[in-house]
């Protein structure tokens, strides 16, 4: 007869290494890069003096306060914890996530890893800093795209990926699982 405390260690450890936390090494190079490129920004820009490289594209530091596209940006101090639990909560729900899902899933699991990178790249500032740092200014004429960063960038990318997972490619799993 076999001890079944025995067999669930061996279970566990084995749906781990099938899992997608292998593209947690992919969250933390979004969190690296985005730090590092946020240093960079603070360390050689002037604040919100725009330092322009071609026609659409320029560098300029900017403190954002709020979430996307500033908003909430001046509510008085509240939405930076706001903003922050949704940060935690969302990463808690991601890694769970990266946990349940299988490793063959790469596409859901580039995506999951990129968004958890980004906000966690921005969570990191607002919860030390008390705003998010951004610095990449796009823009066409006297028309302003947001100020951003990499994190943001991460995020944006990863959601469109997770998006075209969703709509693409889950029909596709559910169907070949029940045909087997």
């Amino acid at each position: 007869m076999t001890d079944s405390k025995a067999d669930v260690p061996a279970a566990s450890s084995n749906r781990a290494q099938k899992s997608c936390l292998i593209w947690g090494w992919l969250a933390l190079l979004v969190i690296v890069l985005d730090l590092g490129t946020k240093q960079l920004a603070e360390r050689y820009l002037d604040y919100a003096d725009p330092n322009f490289l071609l026609p659409v594209f320029d560098l300029t530091l900017l403190y954002n306060k709020g979430a996307a596209f500033s908003f909430l940006s001046d509510a008085g101090g509240w939405q930076r914890w706001l903003f922050a639990f949704i940060a935690v909560l969302v990463s808690i729900v991601i890694v769970i996530w990266l946990r349940r899902i299988e490793r063959k899933q790469w596409w859901l699991g580039f995506a999951l890893s990129m968004i958890l990178g980004g906000a966690l790249g921005n969570l990191y500032d607002r919860v030390v800093q008390g705003y998010v740092i951004d610095f990449i200014s796009l823009h066409y004429q006297s028309y302003y795209f947001p100020a951003f960063n990499l994190a943001d960038s991460a995020i944006t990318l990863g959601a469109v990926v997770l998006i075209i997972d969703i709509l693409f490619l889950e029909a596709k799993r559910t169907s070949s699982k029940e045909t087997t």
